[in-house]
């Protein structure tokens, strides 16, 4: 199922804001109607096309992030980073500047515990932090909802935004090339998400249906 959303141009930065709060709304609402069988086997199907993308697997280090609610499942994916020999990166909300520390993370049962929101995120005592000069190259960004441009609907607190905007000043790429990537169930796809200026697009977008080029917005449907 896709949700197709019909916008107007904003003209000011709160009507592109309520815009996105009800956005926001629905799709959360709507995914956490799903079905727990259909999320497991669409998290299943996500997950191989993940490990199929050819970034992904030209990467060495790979910054990811530990799922919560009716998201996407990104813990046997995350696993697979580990069992591939790649470098896994999780994110960490700082409390106090409001942003997300990045850290080396070895062991998903050793070096986690719940963090913001509940959601698993690095031990600062047994995890190594990373600085902005690392090399990354390829980063799993979540959201609540996306299009095949590449645009994406956060959670409304701009943490991935701002972690991006640091990283673009400081981070080196190994591949010569950071693949930004977002994964996202198929009734996750909208039209018309109203963006800003400190809004990022994703570059790849996979849903259990198919992998979606967002920079010529191709698709490659699988079967």
């Amino acid at each position: 199922m896709q949700i197709t959303v019909k916008c107007k141009v904003f003209d000011e930065k709160m009507s592109a804001q309520t815009m996105k709060r009800g956005l926001r709304q629905s799709i959360i609402a709507a995914r956490q109607k799903m079905a727990a069988t259909d999320r497991a086997r669409f998290g299943l199907e996500i997950t191989n096309r993940i490990l199929d993308l050819e970034e992904y697997k030209r990467a060495g280090v790979v910054l990811g992030y530990m799922s919560f609610g009716a998201e996407y499942a990104t813990t046997a994916w995350v696993q697979q980073v580990l069992q591939d020999g790649k470098q896994l990166l999780l994110p960490k909300v700082n409390s106090s500047t409001k942003q997300l520390d990045i850290y080396k993370v070895k062991n998903l049962q050793l070096d986690l515990a719940p963090g913001a929101w509940d959601i698993p995120e690095p031990m600062a005592d047994r995890c190594e932090t990373v600085e902005m000069t690392a090399e990354i190259d390829f980063v799993l960004l979540p959201g609540v909802a996306f299009g095949r441009d590449g645009s994406r609907l956060g959670y409304g607190g701009g943490y991935y935004d701002k972690l991006l905007e640091r990283m673009d000043s400081g981070i080196r790429f190994r591949s010569g090339h950071m693949a930004l990537v977002a994964a996202a169930f198929s009734m996750q796809l909208i039209d018309g998400i109203p963006q800003e200026a400190t809004d990022r697009k994703v570059e790849w977008l996979l849903t259990e249906n198919e992998v979606i080029d967002c920079k010529t917005e191709r698709t490659r449907s699988s079967n």
